[in-house]
């Protein structure tokens, strides 16, 4: 996963970071050539995939804040994000279920979990879950929480979970995407974040059959870079 946001007036967010240098190939791609700063990056957790590419980033760019889910994980590509970050100078922040973020021109990033500290927590299970707001459209952007985290937040946000574009959680594992959290956010997108020949075989068919049977539209990073731009009334892909 590596999700790259935009507001209308140039505030800047990058939701996780990806496995590898790719990111910083995209990012290239989309940003303008002499913009060297980021306002914010948020990793969800710190799984390789999720995080292998920020070291990167937080190298090449001017970073601002730093946004973790507080779990406690001492692999090696967790360590490596970690003294990245303190390299750059920055303190992260664990952030909690409540704080919102303005990124500008009406945009804003509300965290709708993690609700409490979480240290001991599989670090999936404490996967940062925010929805991206801007007029009457929204992002829900999952990382890879579980379908028993689904249904915590599906039971807590009912119909406020409802978002235009969902980026489906761990890739499109049928562990995710349960039927009662696709009905809360009733998506007219979803995304799956995947590589066309990944050993997981992600995503799920299962996953793609409720999603379909819902009326989603399905787009896969296997196809390439997945853009939407929402003018506040409507999402376009």
């Amino acid at each position: 996963d590596a999700i790259f946001i935009e507001s209308p007036t140039g505030g800047q967010m990058l939701v996780d970071g990806g496995k590898g240098a790719a990111v910083l190939r995209e990012l290239g791609r989309t940003m303008h050539f002499f913009d060297r700063t980021i306002d914010v990056v948020l990793a969800t957790h710190p799984d390789m995939d999720h995080i292998g590419g920020l070291p990167d980033v937080l190298q090449r760019y001017a970073v601002g804040q730093v946004l973790i889910s507080g779990v406690e994980d001492a692999g090696s590509d967790n360590v490596a994000f970690l003294h990245a970050v303190e390299h750059e100078g920055l303190v992260p922040h664990s952030v909690r279920a409540g704080e919102v973020l303005s990124l500008g021109g009406g945009v804003f990033v509300q965290v709708l979990f993690p609700k409490q500290d979480m240290p001991d927590s599989d670090q999936i299970a404490a996967s940062v879950v925010v929805r991206v707001v801007y007029g009457g459209t929204s992002f829900l952007l999952t990382g890879d929480a579980p379908s028993g985290i689904e249904q915590y937040l599906a039971a807590e946000y009912g119909s406020g979970l409802h978002a235009d574009v969902l980026k489906l959680g761990h890739h499109g594992s049928r562990t995710s995407s349960s039927e009662v959290f696709l009905d809360a956010v009733a998506p007219q997108y979803v995304v799956v974040s995947a590589g066309c020949t990944n050993s997981y075989g992600h995503p799920h068919e299962d996953v793609l059959q409720r999603v379909r049977e819902r009326g989603s539209v399905v787009r896969q990073t296997c196809g390439g870079r997945v853009v939407f731009q929402s003018d506040g009334e409507r999402v376009m892909d």
